[in-house]
């Protein structure tokens, strides 16, 4: 299968695990990207069992909005009972790397509430070490160029994202991203914790913390379930 038919397979998936293990009329969260898409439209078939999503990202908002699906704000809601959104890399203990949309703020803000976070996607994001896929580092604009330096001296590769006609990429918070090369994360938590604390950082894209709980991983042999939780 091609990468696109991995995609649409644990997208709808996702839609499967969110329509047998969520009770009807609640809210859930959605994230960002190609694999986010492809649970949307996967779960649109079935909008009237809930009350709407949340959404992590102004692309995100906009498609649900097509599919008739209500979006609302995360302040309006008491409880959520899942998030689905993908990775750019998953490793060995659900930690992972995201952001590669833009929308790591927002994606992180929305899995601390979800009482069970679902990653879907396809095998080429299972690695053993996170850091073969640049990090995100959401920052405030007047701490680029210090938290680069920062970032440099743990080892990283810090490139200001931009968009095509070359200028800084600004996130749905108004802010830009550091995407880091040249890293081998083999202490996740740690790292997270490190680069957070840092004045100027907004978030960075290290989901360790608050890994997956669940990944929904597709494969040439159809979709293998990994539950993180039985290992922690």
């Amino acid at each position: 299968m091609t990468q696109d038919e991995l995609k649409r397979l644990v997208g709808q998936a996702a839609a499967d695990y969110v329509n047998v293990h969520v009770a009807e009329g609640a809210v859930i969260g959605v994230g960002t990207g190609s694999t986010a898409n492809c649970f949307i439209d996967a779960i649109a078939a079935h909008k009237h069992r809930y009350r709407g999503a949340i959404s992590s990202s102004v692309a995100t908002t906009a498609r649900l909005q097509q599919h008739g699906i209500a979006v609302f704000d995360l302040n309006e809601v008491e409880s959520l009972p899942v998030y689905v959104d993908g990775a750019d890399e998953i490793d060995p203990a659900g930690a992972m790397i995201k952001g590669g949309g833009g929308a790591l703020t927002r994606e992180k803000i929305v899995a601390s509430v979800a009482e069970v976070f679902v990653c879907i996607a396809d095998a080429s994001k299972r690695v053993p070490v996170l850091g073969g896929f640049p990090l995100p580092v959401e920052v405030v604009p007047m701490a680029r160029t210090a938290i680069g330096r920062r970032l440099a001296a743990l080892g990283g590769v810090p490139v200001l994202r931009v968009t095509q006609d070359g200028a800084p990429y600004i996130t749905d918070n108004g802010n830009e991203i550091l995407d880091v090369k040249n890293l081998a994360i083999d202490k996740p938590c740690v790292f997270e914790a490190t680069v957070n604390a840092w004045p100027g950082v907004v978030t960075v894209g290290l989901f360790a913390s608050r890994g997956a709980d669940l990944c929904l991983l597709g494969t040439e042999r159809g979709v293998e379930t990994v539950d993180f939780r039985a290992r922690r």
